[in-house]
């Protein structure tokens, strides 16, 4: 009994060996694997519309933390503004308001990229009356596609005599003025500290350094 147990053999792997690879086609096939997961997202990058760039870039605007899927009611309005579809005529801002209130749902304060499209040809009725409906929503996005937020209201400097009066070195008395140069110019240490004049000159003599040019002159 013991001796056909340690005769017993393993079972036979029929599993035929592999045949040894060629490198070169490993790396071959490697590469065009590559190369087309590299153009699938390259098409589907190029499929993002002009008009959805522009909903995007207007959705994160002033918002660090969107993500540019949703767009609030205060940067609808915006877009409606920088990009002229408000008129002042045919499309008011009021208009815009009334709009974004009816497309976006009861409870939510965003809009989508599809809800954006439904206001959008709510509004290019009212935009472009003469047009037919499919050319007034081809109109009012030609406005928008290519379009980012226009950056306003930067803070410009404003000159007034108080302080002109304050900055203008000229006028400076005492020990300030020994800190500026007749152009205006800082002096740096030596307006703030009185430094040891090792020249070998008087204070305030105005030919300092001239005597080797003089000698050499005269030769």
């Amino acid at each position: 009994m013991a001796d056909s147990k340690a005769k017993s053999t393993k079972p036979a792997n029929k599993t035929p060996p592999k045949s040894p690879s060629d490198p070169a086609k490993d790396r071959a096939a490697k590469r065009l694997s590559c190369d087309s997961n590299s153009s699938h997202e390259g098409a589907v990058a190029g499929d993002l519309s002009a008009l959805e760039e522009a909903f995007r870039k207007f959705a994160i605007h002033g918002d660090t933390r969107a993500t540019g899927k949703e767009m609030h009611g205060k940067n609808w309005s915006k877009l409606c503004k920088d990009c002229h579809v408000i008129d002042g005529k045919n499309v008011t801002v009021t208009d815009v308001d009334i709009v974004f209130s009816k497309i976006k749902g009861k409870s939510s304060r965003t809009i989508t990229f599809d809800q954006f499209k439904e206001a959008l040809q709510e509004l290019s009725k009212k935009r472009f009356k003469d047009k037919s409906d499919e050319e007034a929503v081809q109109e009012i996005y030609k406005l928008i596609e290519g379009k980012a937020p226009v950056i306003s209201g930067v803070t410009k400097a404003i000159s007034s005599p108080t302080v002109s009066r304050l900055t203008d070195t000229s006028k400076f008395t005492g020990s300030h003025k020994e800190r500026f140069d007749p152009s205006g110019k800082g002096k740096g240490r030596a307006g703030r500290e009185d430094l040891v004049d090792a020249s070998g000159y008087v204070s305030g003599y105005k030919h300092a350094g001239t005597y080797d040019h003089k000698v050499q002159g005269s030769k």
